[in-house]
């Protein structure tokens, strides 16, 4: 049984050594063509890299605040979209909460958006501002929990130092424990210490301070109105039977998730609702479709310009299966040799993007092999299209 196995690979193995590679020596014929085949293909793959990394972005950045959220149930308005549009509730829900069962603490979070001038550029931009209770931390950043007794000072403020623009020198000076202040709206304040997450789309960066702070920051803000509540729970109780019980006691202006379950109403949002998002995703799906009319192009004139040979095979008695590989073979090297210079410029736009726009922008092998099988699929359709001609074609009529 092994000898007849072991013949039937040696003679797999010689046909294949002994098929002539029609489709790239068609392909390297004509050099200038097989180039500008393969820089198109390179183009509709960065295209997609360029709008998936962007979209990637999007969501890495505007949901790395609730990913980092330290509490097992997040209290938000009914009418919240996400974590930059969360409108506001009375705090008087937090005290409700704490009379359900299992409930050990209800946080209040403030959250919005500032106008700050950077201390080295004297340049304006926008911040967002968060402050939270200093003795029981909204979020799990160790370096900003490292810093809290900071926080209970006046006017004092954590600074993201990955936050975009020119804070070389702000930067240098804090880490070198140098008082550094600054302006928010018409009220100074200074920098008390650094901690790194990074910018989003909606704003440059970020600043963390004590609720008290944040309050002065904006005088005409009550207390009482808040824009999120952080829950922890007693040991052994139950998120989901808390959170059904939270949802059913309290008013219809707030509603209750787990915070996997917050994270992902961030994420559907982003996905399903956001301009952005749905912008990157035409981007994606025209840079696919840029792919497939390029190759099209490619395979369609090398079968018109190859017609009269294909019709000598027919003639001879190879079969449209035989000619349809050659033609698909030739789709199969395209998306192969297209593919890999994309990814490496794709790799250096990726870098160039971070350190322009302070970005978490990257790029994982989950992405890279989901392009790769797109190119395939890309060429493939091409190859499908460019065949229909072949098909057709009858040898009496060339000849």
């Amino acid at each position: 049984m092994r000898d007849a196995k072991t013949g039937w690979l040696k003679e797999v193995s010689i046909v294949i050594r002994a098929r002539t590679p029609l489709g790239w020596l068609q392909l390297r014929k004509d050099r200038t063509k097989l180039f500008t085949a393969l820089a198109g293909i390179a183009f509709a793959d960065i295209l997609i890299f360029l709008q998936l990394g962007f979209q990637d972005a999007l969501f890495k950045t505007n949901t790395q605040y609730p990913r980092r959220l330290k509490a097992d149930l997040i209290m938000v308005s009914s009418q919240a979209k996400n974590f930059n549009q969360l409108f506001t509730f009375p705090r008087r829900r937090l005290l409700q909460a704490r009379d359900i069962a299992g409930v050990y603490s209800a946080d209040a979070l403030y959250i919005n958006s500032v106008t700050w001038r950077n201390p080295q550029s004297r340049e304006k931009g926008s911040l967002s501002i968060l402050g939270q209770n200093p003795d029981r931390p909204a979020f799990d950043l160790p370096e900003v929990n490292s810093q809290l007794e900071a926080l209970k000072i006046p006017d004092t403020v954590l600074f993201d130092k990955a936050a975009r623009g020119e804070t070389a020198d702000l930067i240098a000076q804090v880490e070198m424990g140098k008082a550094v202040t600054t302006e928010i709206g018409l009220r100074t304040v200074t920098i008390g210490g650094m901690f790194l997450l990074g910018a989003s789309f909606a704003d440059d960066g970020a600043l963390i301070t004590s609720d008290q702070n944040f309050l002065r920051f904006f005088p005409k803000r009550e207390a009482g109105i808040i824009s999120m509540g952080l829950i922890t729970l007693e040991p052994g109780a139950q998120p989901e039977a808390v959170k059904q019980h939270l949802n059913a006691y309290l008013a219809g202006d707030v509603q209750v998730f787990t915070l996997e379950e917050y994270i992902a109403f961030e994420t559907t949002y982003l996905q399903t609702n956001s301009a952005i998002g749905f912008i990157f995703t035409i981007g994606s799906f025209m840079g696919f479709v840029v792919g497939v009319v390029v190759v099209y192009q490619v395979l369609s004139s090398d079968v018109n310009s190859h017609m009269a040979e294909y019709a000598t095979f027919k003639a001879m008695g190879y079969q449209d299966e035989y000619l349809l590989g050659v033609v698909f073979e030739e789709a199969l090297i395209l998306s192969v040799l297209g593919f890999f210079p994309s990814v490496a410029i794709s790799i250096g736009l990726y870098q160039l993007t971070a350190r322009a726009t302070a970005l978490a922008i990257a790029m994982p092998l989950s992405r890279t092999l989901w392009v790769l099988g797109a190119t395939f699929v890309m060429c493939g359709l091409s190859g499908a299209i460019a065949t229909r001609r072949l098909q057709a074609a009858d040898p009496a009529d060339i000849f």
